[in-house]
Formats: structure tokens, sequence, C-alpha cells
């Protein structure tokens, strides 16, 4: 089958995308930045400064941070990163932690100042982590995404500026060529060896962190909920699947995963789904791989409009995500596809994002339950929410954009209230 248009481009965004992460991946940038920083210092500090932006706030605040034996928050994403980080691993920055490193951590809070200052501006994304020691000053900052070191200074020199110069990638393909039409042709005629290794990697990383989190005794355990309580139906175990990932890994679990988005728990909530379904249909891993080829794409591409960290919880866009991978995987082509996508949004646009913790997980049980039902609605009945209801619009694509628009601009004063409320203001 010939390619399509933007085959290339559609290959390096899951590329770029499904990246593996150990770790919320707030906390972990935080950390990243500052393991970059005392690099870049060459001594142990005396302070540091963090200065983030709201969202980088609000999704740190009550996340427990892996590796440091069960601390939480931004001081402690700093210290891990600056005690134990290799900056070098990226967002496995943290996987190499020894226990004697975890038991210096606390030790390195009580004698070293973490000082936390909020950024003021429009930036969503924005991390600056400074360490001062040994009479000089060393500065790592983090814009728009997680792993994207801007500005690397030490004292007054800068030694790394995102400028095309020093190496450092910063430039992503654009994500404006999605389209859901496309993504379903790109699927199509996908050579799935050009995508084999990031799409089982995804497989294999976050079914084992679903596996754990099943086991019990991570966050709020939603996912043994779920699966004790209801029963043991694909649907049920697709769900459960999804939300026993973030269980364990809101938690503090150490296994990685693989991320969407910029997040775990999206990553998670695109692709376990699908997984649990193509064990139930008996799909081959050629099928497996081109509907998660589906899933992460109409995840990205929704996400595209709404923006990395809003206020819009990123779950409803990867419940979609992993709706529009069942339907491919059972047969649905654009029809199908599309019209589970726009009757997902019309059920649950509205799902607030107030920061990385357990509760997430339960979140994601919903989304994923509004995917199934959104599909189910138009498969087993002809069922749509049409032009006019609401947000919905003629055309998935506009749906999507109206989805984009509210989250980007209309819920940009909730997400300031939802941080006012969480910091006690």
């Amino acid at each position: 089958m010939e390619k399509t248009a933007h085959y290339d481009g559609y290959v390096k965004i899951l590329e770029e995308e499904l990246i593996p992460a150990m770790g919320c991946t707030e906390p972990i940038a935080i950390a990243l930045a500052a393991a970059r920083a005392r690099e870049t210092l060459g001594a142990e500090p005396e302070c540091c400064r963090a200065e983030v932006s709201g969202n980088i706030i609000k999704n740190v605040k009550a996340v427990t941070v892996p590796n440091t034996g069960g601390l939480k928050g931004i001081e402690a994403a700093a210290a891990a990163g600056i005690v134990a980080g290799d900056s070098r691993l990226e967002l496995e920055v943290l996987s190499q932690v020894t226990q004697e490193q975890i038991a210096a951590m606390a030790g390195f809070l009580k004698r070293c100042p973490v000082t936390v200052e909020p950024t003021l501006g429009d930036r969503v994304f924005y991390i600056r982590v400074t360490v001062e020691g040994g009479g000089h000053t060393a500065s790592c900052e983090i814009m728009d995404y997680h792993t994207n070191i801007t500005c690397v200074c030490r004292d007054s020199q800068v030694l790394f500026r995102a400028d095309g110069n020093g190496g450092q990638k910063t430039e992503q393909t654009d994500r404006s060529i999605l389209s859901v039409e496309e993504i379903l042709q790109f699927a199509d005629c996908l050579d799935t060896a050009d995508v084999a290794d990031v799409i089982r990697r995804q497989i294999a990383y976050n079914s084992a962190i679903s596996a754990e989190g099943l086991k019990g005794g991570w966050g709020a355990e939603v996912g043994r909920t779920i699966r004790a309580v209801y029963g043991d139906d694909v649907a049920i175990r697709a769900k459960a699947a999804a939300a026993a990932g973030s269980d364990a890994r809101m938690s503090g679990c150490e296994l990685p995963v693989v991320i969407v988005s910029g997040s775990g728990n999206q990553g998670m909530t695109a692709s376990l789904p699908v997984i649990e379904y193509a064990r139930e249909l008996g799909a081959d891993e050629d099928a497996l791989i081109r509907a998660l080829a589906v899933a992460d794409l109409v995840t990205i591409h929704q996400k595209t409009g709404i923006g990395r960290l809003s206020a819009f919880c990123g779950a409803v866009s990867a419940g979609c995500g992993a709706a529009a991978g069942i339907a491919y995987l059972k047969g649905g082509r654009f029809q199908e596809v599309a019209h589970t996508i726009a009757n997902a949004l019309a059920i649950c646009s509205g799902m607030i994002c107030d920061g990385a913790k357990p509760s997430c997980a339960a979140k994601i049980a919903a989304a994923v339950d509004a995917g199934l039902l959104g599909y189910h609605m138009y498969v087993d009945g002809g069922h749509q929410f049409v032009d006019g209801e609401g947000i919905i619009k003629k055309g998935v694509e506009n749906t999507i954009g109206n989805v984009g628009r509210l989250a980007r601009e209309g819920m940009r004063r909730t997400d300031e209230e939802i941080l006012h409320i969480m910091v006690g203001r």
C-alpha cells in the first residue's frame, strides 16, 4: 500500500513521544534540571532555588518522587536530582539511585535549603533550578516540554542556549500534520518494523507497571477495586489495567513507563486498554502495533491543541485515543473512529486537572469508560451526538478544535483557581 504524505513525520512523532520515564514527568523534569545544574556547578550546593510555573507546582505538589524513600514535592524532586541524578538519562534521571543516595537526600534537605518561587507570566511549562556552592552559581532552565533544556549557566557565563548549537535537540516534528483521517491511513499502510521498537517498549513497560499496580498496595488501589467490584469483562479489565498503572506510578513505583504527550498517565491510558482488548481478541502483534499507533497519535493530535499542561485532564484525550485504537483493532475505520472520538469528548470534556496524585487513577478509569461508551453508542446503535449540541461540531476535526480552544483559552482562569485552592490562597 502506498505510504501517506506525512508517513515519515508520523513515524518521527511516535519516536519523539514514546519515550521512557521513571516517575511522574513534572517532578522528574525538576530533578533533571537540578541534576544538570549540580553537574555544571561542579561542587555540592549550599543552597538551591527552584523557579517554576503554576502548572508545575500543581503537578508536583502531591505526587511521590520515585527512588526517594517516599518523599513528595518540588523540594524533594530538586534534592533527588542534586544528590543522585544523572542528567544524561533525561526522564530516567533517577533510575540509577542507590540506597545510600536515598538515605543522603533527607540529610541534604536539612543542610541545604531549597526555596520555591512561582514564576509570573503566561508560560505554562517553566522550570529553572539554580544552585550555589563553593563561591559559584549554576542554573538550568527547561521550558515547554520535559526534556527541553533551553539554557545552562555557570556564574555569568552561558554554557548552553537552545539556538541549534551545542548539540542538544530542541526542535520537534510539526504536530499540525496530524489528522484523524490520515492517522488511520498511516496505520493501514504502516510497515510495523518502522515503529516496532518504540511500541514494543510501550507494551512491555506499561504492562509491567499495570501488573504491579494490580498486585495492590499502591495509592487508592483504584484498579484493584474495579476488578474486585465489577468483574472480569474485557471492558472492566481495560479500565482497571490503565488505572492500576496510575495507582503505582502516582505513589512512587520505580518501574518506568512509556509516556505520550509528556505524560506517563496519558501513555498508560492510551495503550493499556488497547493491549487488553488485543489479548481478548487474540490479535497478532502486527494488528496490536497498528492499533497502538492509532491510539497514541489520536491522543497526541488532541493534546496538540490543548498544550502539555492545562486545567483540562489529559486522561480525557488519552481515553478517546484508547477507544479509537480499540475501534480500529475491531475493524472500524474513519466513520467508527471519528464518531467514537466525538461521542467520548461530548461525555467528559470538563474533567479538571488538579495535579498529579492518586486520584488520577480514577479519572483514567472514567475517561476510558467514556471512550468505550462513545464507541458502543455508534457501532451498536448508530447513535451520535451531533452538530450544535454543546461543543460538538460537524466533523471530528472541528470538535477536536473546539475542545482545544476550551482547554487552552476557556479554562485558563480555572487553572489559576485550582492552583489557588491547592496552595491555600
